[in-house]
């Protein structure tokens, strides 16, 4: 005998929008007490629950979208940088370049016992000065 096919009432139907909002899938099936795979096949026989998860998730979306977007113009940095990352492509790449003028960098021992001293420290000072901001 099989199980008997799951459905929401009307009234339910319409609660899936607001549910939508701030409630995962899962936790909307759980809700109404049902599995995650029986809410998708109420999903996919009922457009109607389909279309109000759908809505329902583009009206958060929106939501926090907006006030994102009014925090970046507002001069938040943060979320300058977030909504130019995620919605103008924006990156950050840390490259480092390999070569010498087009030309591959040649590997070459120093034979630092042949330096004076006063050489060696000039040296480290030199290189302390370039790696400090």
């Amino acid at each position: 005998m099989a199980r008997p096919t799951k459905t929401l009432t009307e009234e339910q139907v319409k609660e899936v929008q607001t549910l939508a909002q701030i409630l995962s899938i899962v936790q909307i099936a759980d809700y109404f007490g049902v599995a995650r795979n029986t809410f998708y096949k109420m999903m996919e026989r009922d457009v109607r629950i389909d279309e109000q998860y759908k809505r329902g998730k583009a009206r958060a979306i929106g939501s926090v979208a907006q006030g994102l977007l009014q925090k970046a113009r507002d001069g938040d940095t943060v979320s300058q940088i977030f909504y130019l990352k995620t919605q103008a492509g924006w990156r950050e790449t840390h490259g480092v370049d390999h070569t010498t003028k087009g030309e591959a960098m040649k590997s070459k021992e120093i034979d630092f016992s042949k330096l004076s001293k006063g050489a060696v420290q000039e040296l480290v000072d030199l290189m302390d000065s370039e790696v400090e901001p």
